[in-house]
């Protein structure tokens, strides 16, 4: 069965649409070019009539009355001919523009032969009635009783009166036009029906052509999107498409684009991913696997020392396993937390009491500036302790010996700052926005008696985001790196 396609849709719809309007408008043409011919018909009869009101004013008044009219009605459409109101204006002055008819004329001859009289400048030669206004004008009495012209003067004929020394005495009355009668006016009407036809055909077929090229401009850069939209669920992240223009469809191309790379980031990351983990699962577990050959094939005695060594990798691979499910958790949102009013301050000195020893070991300098009074803040303070600790432990991982480490601790407007600040090695610039990514290491030989999983950091800026706060990284003016740590006070000004 066949479908269209979305091309041939919209082409059928605009062809549709043009079409509709096409009919719609030659519907009304035809209405409104009825209503107005007509009504122009109707306007010359008008005109007609008023022009032969003073030509019969002055016939009654020669005549002293309809005389001629009634007993030769001949004389109402010899005055109607083309010509016959400029010939019924000069006989006025002879016969009362009543003079006889052609009959009268062959037998009536002059007795003596006169001069001819002299020519004199006329009207301009008359214009040929085609309208039929003529046949539809009527004369009437002053009781508006049929004298001559057309007998079918209804009730809607329209009437002009016929007044002498501000008297009425007759009135002429026009039947109105309700339709097309005549040869020559239906012959217009149906030009101008065939002319309609003719444009509306043209029209059609001038909307089929725009509305071929209307599908091919706009949907052009949909088949291109819809093209890279396929090779990207194969998994071909490199794909990109043309923008091609600043419009909603550019914009729609651009965000493909921008979604492209950015699956393509996360495919990457995903690989690295599971590298990352991988390699931090497969070292602890090479360890553990060759103590224990060495254990069974008596290699090594069972003493406490080799019983240490395997509970240190045992605790190195336990705390991998809890940081992977913890950052998961705090992917979707479901790392617990118990909210209360907490000192910051003295959650602080609890965590950096377990550092000072294996800080004095780096030979590592600790300054602490911290504020006397406490700092309330709305956090778990279990949490918020393995937030600071991983901070700690982070400096002290990649602090050199001899270094310092000073932790600052400051109101700012309605938030506690708190800096970490360490000594050399610094971090490169173009590396400060990584550092909360998970597996993250600046130093990339994963060297493990310096380097852990590369998981706290990106596991410290999740407790800090649940928390409502931020963390963020920074150089330090000591020549190392500075973290600092923004949390919303529980009580704004204190």
């Amino acid at each position: 069965m066949f479908k269209p396609g979305i091309t041939a849709k919209l082409f059928f719809a605009i062809l549709t649409s043009s079409v509709l309007v096409a009919m719609a408008m030659g519907m009304a043409s035809r209405l409104t070019f009825n209503r107005g011919f007509l009504g122009y018909l109707n306007d010359q009869g008008i005109e007609r009539m008023e022009a032969l009101l003073p030509a019969l004013a002055s016939t009654w008044q020669a005549q002293g009355g309809w005389h001629c009219f009634r007993e030769s009605p001949r004389q109402w459409f010899r005055l109607m001919r083309p010509g016959g109101l400029s010939r019924s204006s000069n006989q006025t002055s002879t016969d009362g523009g009543c003079g006889n008819d052609d009959g009268d004329r062959d037998r009536q001859a002059p007795a003596v032969a006169s001069p001819p009289a002299p020519r004199t400048p006329g009207p301009p030669p008359p214009q040929s009635d085609l309208t039929g206004v003529s046949l539809r004008l009527a004369l009437l009495d002053e009781q508006r009783q049929f004298i001559a012209g057309n007998p079918q003067v209804g009730a809607d004929a329209l009437l002009r009166p016929i007044q002498v020394d501000g008297r009425t005495v007759g009135w002429v009355a026009l039947v109105p036009f309700e339709n097309v009668s005549t040869l020559a006016a239906q012959r217009f009407a149906q030009q101008q029906l065939w002319a309609s036809w003719v444009i509306g055909a043209l029209a059609i077929v001038l909307a089929a052509l725009v509305a071929v090229l209307l599908a091919r401009v706009f949907l052009a850069p949909l088949k291109r999107i819809a093209r890279g939209t396929h090779a990207l669920a194969a998994g071909h992240y490199d794909e990109r498409v043309e923008a091609g223009s600043g419009d909603e469809l550019g914009q729609l191309a651009e965000d493909f684009n921008r979604l492209a790379h950015a699956l393509k980031q996360n495919e990457k990351m995903r690989r690295a991913f599971m590298a990352d983990v991988s390699h931090e699962l497969r070292t602890p577990l090479s360890v553990l696997r060759g103590e224990l050959e060495a254990l069974e094939d008596g290699v090594r005695a069972l003493t406490p020392e080799s019983i240490r060594s395997l509970q240190a990798e045992t605790a190195i691979l336990g705390k991998l396993v809890n940081d992977l499910y913890e950052l998961s958790l705090a992917d979707v949102g479901a790392l617990s937390y118990r909210m209360s009013d907490s000192d910051v301050i003295e959650v602080l000195r609890d965590a950096v009491h377990p550092y000072r020893e294996r800080l004095a070991q780096q030979d590592i300098t600790l300054e602490l500036h911290l504020p006397d009074p406490p700092v309330m803040v709305l956090a778990d303070e279990g949490r918020l302790g393995q937030l600071l600790g991983n901070l700690l432990e982070n400096s002290l991982r990649y602090t050199d010996a001899g270094g310092r480490l000073r932790l600052e601790a400051r109101i700012d407007g309605k938030e506690l700052l708190l800096q970490f600040d360490d000594s050399a090695p610094g971090v490169a610039e173009d590396a400060l926005p990584k550092l909360f990514d998970r597996f993250y290491r600046v130093e990339t030989s994963r060297n493990r008696a310096t380097g852990g999983a590369g998981l706290g950091l990106a596991i410290s800026a999740k407790i800090a985001e649940a928390h409502g706060g931020s963390l963020s990284a920074a150089a330090s003016p000591l020549g190392g790196l500075r973290l600092s740590l923004r949390l919303p006070l529980a009580v704004p000004g204190i």
